[in-house]
Order: structure tokens, then C-alpha cells, then sequence
């Protein structure tokens, strides 16, 4: 059940003057449970306790949090269809998506835990002592990577489970040993109040320390602000727009300490049909992408927002086929009145540019907050004169770029913003396009053959980040067990007591991990 108060630690607090309402974007109208932001005592009072949660939390044993996490997920799944209910009636999206989402946000979870209980992830490195070295001794220094402090994240507006309370950022910040404090999203302050109790209670069975973790209401952008600026938090997870996660980048940078803010923002995601494809499979690419552009109204991170190909009847066949499809795929229900407010209107501006022309659109009359799907077009040197043809609609919308030559493509490529991710559509003929290849790895975080770039698995080889602005920082991941370096800072101990040295540098090996000692990986203890 549902209080609209803050988790405060363990403790429900309500003690703010300011309250709000989340909206049920299917029935048009507001949900029923008032919700309490956060007053700047709360705020003081969730980071002291997180910080002093944090001199026992970053001790405890793998196997402890492997523990704890497991826990989260298990509390998860006893709310229910509860949960699966409250999701729906604050995004509009339906019982399905919730439940895939859910299973996301499961897996997740009890994959940081399995990495924590095996524990060769801290990379603990030994590179042993040598006094007969010459001209000086060698001495012994032993590194292993090391929680950074208190994290705050802030919820996801379009991943109410996956990428908000107990999503990635939280299960990866546990794993490394960081209590967090959510910023809970506007948006889905109940779905993230029920996740948060599940979170506490599974804190509660498995004896962590209370402030190990805190949930924050908040309607606008004060409470951000205020925990991005406090001393004692040290790191920042956030996923939304290139807008929110830049003013939170710079505000943690005027900081008399910087922290570091992890964002993943926006991506209109490029995809490139080359000749032989657009000739062999332009039909089915053009059927396929249709689906992927309105999936879930185009709220994807990684949806496919720009499309590129050379010049010839075979791209102006696969046009006429994705202009057919997409417009036979009824409209859905976006996720606000907010978002589909800013779909409308960056839709409005980009077909205000000159030279864009619409290839298709779904123009007939659908139900309120529902996102009407477009494709457009614009000739190569159109785009590459105008910045504002490169930016991300979010929503079902995707741009056919026109190019005259492979020349002109490789040159778009190299001129667009970093991006999540790149795809290539190709049949037999990769081998001939080296420079487009190259050019596409340099903007963007994970590149794709044959495929559609709108599903992120969950695995240690993924990466779902990029260069700026696709994320603050393009040598991390936001999804997969390797995001938790994020959290983490490496260590290194010199000539230490080998009884003081925590388990996973000790001669013994107690934990049996995997180490680099002197060079090579091994289990096996030093002599």
C-alpha cells in the first residue's frame, strides 16, 4: 500500500509542505494518493544516515550483499500483481511491459548478486616484493577497487522498474558496497514507494544498516539539486534527457569536491541500410524497423531515430515500404502529458526546418496522450547544414537521410554527437565500406549487424553508453555487472600487514578469487 511519504532510512517522514499527484495517462486523470516531497531536513536526514550506513556497508562480505540483493528481488515479486497494477496506472503502459520490466529488474538484481558472492570483481591485482631487485629493492603493493560513498540516483521517467528505484544504478551501487538515495521520479512515485518498501524490508531480514538506502518524493528539481550539491554524497546516477543530466554534470563539477555524475541521455541511435541490403532486404528491414520505431510509443533510450543510405530507387523503395507499415501500426499511449508535450512540439520544430519533408505520418484523430507515429526525409546536405536535424525527438519518429555518395555518409557519420548505439544493415558487401565502419565506431557505444538496436541485454559484454552526450562518460556502462566500476575507486595498500589487508589481498586467498599476482591471473595462494 501506498503512503506518499518519503523512506527516510527505514522510517516513512512526511514532514514537507509540498505535495503532488502522479497521472494515470490512460484514463486521462490523476491517481488518488497525494505525495509528500521531501523537506531539506529529510534530505539531511537520508544522507547523514547513508553516510554513516556507509562505514559498515562497505565492509561487508560479498556473500553478505549477494544476500541482501537476492532479498530485493525476492520482496520485489511478493508485491504482486500490486505492483504490476500501480505501474500501469501511472505510465499507461500495459500489464505485460510491466511484468517484462519487472523480470528485467529481477535478473538484474541477482546478477550483482552472483558477481558479488564469486568476488573477483574488486580486481585485485598483487605485484609481490623483491629485495635482491636491483638498482633498488621492489617493493609489495597489492590494489583492489573500493566503494566510493554514498550514491543518489534519480529515477528513469520511461524505466519506472529497470532503470529507477531498485534498477541498475541501485543494484550496481549495493554490489559495490554504496548505500543510495533515490530521487524518485515524479512520474511514478508509487510504483517507486512500493519498490522502496520492498528494498527496506529485504535491508531489515538480511541485517544491513539502516540508511543503507532512502527514497526522496520530489515534483520538480529542488531535491536533486540539494543532494547533488551535499558533501557527503559522492557519486550521481541518472537517466533522462541531455538537458537534466548536463545541469546535473555541471552542478557536481562547481562542487568544492567534484563528483562525478554518471548520465545517460540522448541518442537518435543512427542506422545505416548500405546499397546491397536496401536492393536484397529493403522490405523486410523497412517492416521491421516500422515496429521498432513505435515500440512503446518510441520511449526507448535506444530507439531509431535517424536513418542513412546512399541515393537510389532501391532506398526509395524501402522508404515507400516503412512509410506503408509504420502507419498501419495503431498509435499508443506515451507515458505523461509532459512527454507527449515535448514530443508534439520538437515534432512541430523539426518539420519546420527546410528541406524536411514528411514520408509518412498517422494524422487521423487518436485518444488523448496517445503519440501519433512520423517518418521523414531530407537530402544529405540538408542534414549536414543544419545542427537542429540532428537532435532526438523522443518518440515514434525517425529521419531518412539521403545521401549522394558513400563520401557524404561517411562524412554525416563523423559529424553526428556520440550516440548509444550504431547499427549496419549489409548484405555481402561490409568489407567494401571500411571508412563508414570506423567512422560509426567512433560515435557511438555498442555497434550492430543486421539487427535493431531497440533491446539492451542484460550481460557483463554490454555496453550502454557512449561518447557525450549519449552518456558523461564513455568509458562506462550503465547495464551489465561491469557498470558497477562506476561506484568504485581503485586502491592501492604498500608494504601493508598481510593480517590487516583485507580478505581478497591476503597471502591466503581466503575467498578464492581470481588474482593478478605478479602478472598472472590465479587462485592460488602466495607462498
Amino acid at each position: 500500500m501506498t503512503t506518499g511519504k518519503n523512506y527516510i532510512g527505514n522510517l516513512l517522514s512526511s514532514t514537507g509542505k509540498k505535495t503532488f499527484k502522479t497521472f494515470n495517462p490512460q484514463t486521462n486523470i490523476e491517481n488518488e494518493t497525494v505525495f509528500t516531497e521531501a523537506s531539506l531536513v529529510e534530505i539531511e536526514k537520508a544522507v547523514e544516515l547513508a553516510s554513516e550506513a556507509f562505514n559498515t556497508f562497505k565492509s561487508i562480505p560479498g556473500e553478505k550483499k549477494s544476500e541482501f540483493l537476492n532479498e530485493i528481488a525476492n520482496q520485489i515479486l511478493e508485491l504482486g500483481n500490486e505492483l504490476i497494477e500501480m505501474y500501469s496506472s501511472e505510465t499507461g503502459l500495459p500489464a505485460g511491459r510491466a511484468e517484462g520490466e519487472r523480470g528485467r529488474t529481477v535478473f538484474q538484481l541477482r546478477s550483482f548478486a552472483n558477481l558479488v558472492k564469486e568476488g573477483s570483481w574488486v580486481e585485485a591485482t598483487i605485484d609481490t616484493a623483491d629485495e635482491n631487485r636491483q638498482p633498488i629493492p621492489k617493493v609489495d603493493i597489492r590494489k583492489m577497487l573500493l566503494p566510493l560513498g554514498p550514491v543518489v540516483v534519480f529515477g528513469a521517467s520511461n524505466f519506472p522498474l529497470a532503470y529507477s528505484t531498485a534498477g541498475g544504478d541501485t543494484a550496481a551501487a549495493f554490489a559495490a558496497g554504496c548505500p543510495v538515495i533515490i530521487k524518485s521520479h515524479p512520474m511514478h512515485a508509487g510504483t517507486g514507494e512500493l519498490v522502496a518498501s520492498a528494498i527496506i524490508k529485504a535491508a531489515e531480514i538480511t541485517g544491513m544498516p539502516n540508511g543503507v538506502f532512502s527514497n526522496l518524493n520530489s515534483s520538480g528539481i529542488e531535491v536533486g539539486e540539494v543532494l547533488v550539491k551535499h558533501p557527503s554524497v559522492k557519486a550521481v546516477g541518472f537517466t533522462g534527457s541531455i538537458r537534466g543530466g548536463r545541469a546535473l554534470y555541471d552542478l557536481a563539477a562547481k562542487r568544492p569536491e567534484p563528483i562525478p555524475v554518471f548520465a545517460e541521455m540522448g541518442s537518435v541511435n543512427p542506422v545505416i541500410i548500405l546499397p546491397n541490403s536496401a536492393k536484397l532486404k529493403g522490405d523486410f528491414w523497412a517492416k521491421l524497423y516500422a515496429g521498432s520505431i513505435t515500440l512503446g510509443s518510441g520511449q526507448f533510450c535506444t530507439n531509431p531515430g535517424l536513418i542513412l543510405g546512399i541515393k537510389s530507387v532501391d532506398l526509395d523503395n524501402f522508404i515507400k515500404k516503412l512509410s506503408e507499415e509504420i502507419i498501419k501500426i495503431e498509435p499508443s499511449c506515451m507515458l505523461h502529458p509532459n512527454i507527449i508535450g515535448a514530443y508534439e512540439s520538437n515534432k512541430a520544430k523539426m518539420l519546420e526546418q527546410k528541406g524536411l519533408h514528411t514520408a509518412a505520418a498517422v494524422n487521423n484523430d487518436v485518444s488523448k496522450n496517445y503519440g501519433r507515429q512520423i517518418v521523414t526525409t531530407v537530402e544529405g546536405a540538408t542534414f549536414l547544414e543544419n545542427s537542429t536535424l540532428h537532435q532526438e525527438v523522443f518518440g515514434p519518429f525517425s529521419m531518412v537521410v539521403q545521401c549522394e555518395n558513400k563520401a557524404q555518409l561517411e562524412e554525416i557519420i563523423s559529424k553526428l554527437e556520440g550516440q548509444l548505439t550504431g547499427t549496419i544493415l549489409a548484405e555481402n558487401e561490409l568489407e567494401n565500406y571500411p571508412a563508414i565502419i570506423s567512422a560509426l565506431q567512433n560515435r557511438v557505444g555498442r555497434i550492430i549487424f543486421n539487427g535493431v538496436p531497440t533491446g539492451v541485454e542484460v550481460c557483463p559484454a554490454m555496453v550502454h553508453g557512449g561518447p557525450y552526450p549519449a552518456s558523461t562518460d564513455s568509458r562506462f556502462t550503465a547495464v551489465g555487472t561491469n557498470s558497477i566500476k562506476r561506484w568504485v575507486r581503485p586502491f592501492s595498500y604498500q608494504s601493508w600487514p598481510n593480517s590487516l589487508l583485507p580478505a581478497e589481498l591476503k597471502n591466503e586467498n581466503p575467498l578464492n578469487i581470481i588474482r593478478y599476482v605478479d602478472g598472472e591471473p590465479t587462485k592460488n595462494p602466495i607462498k
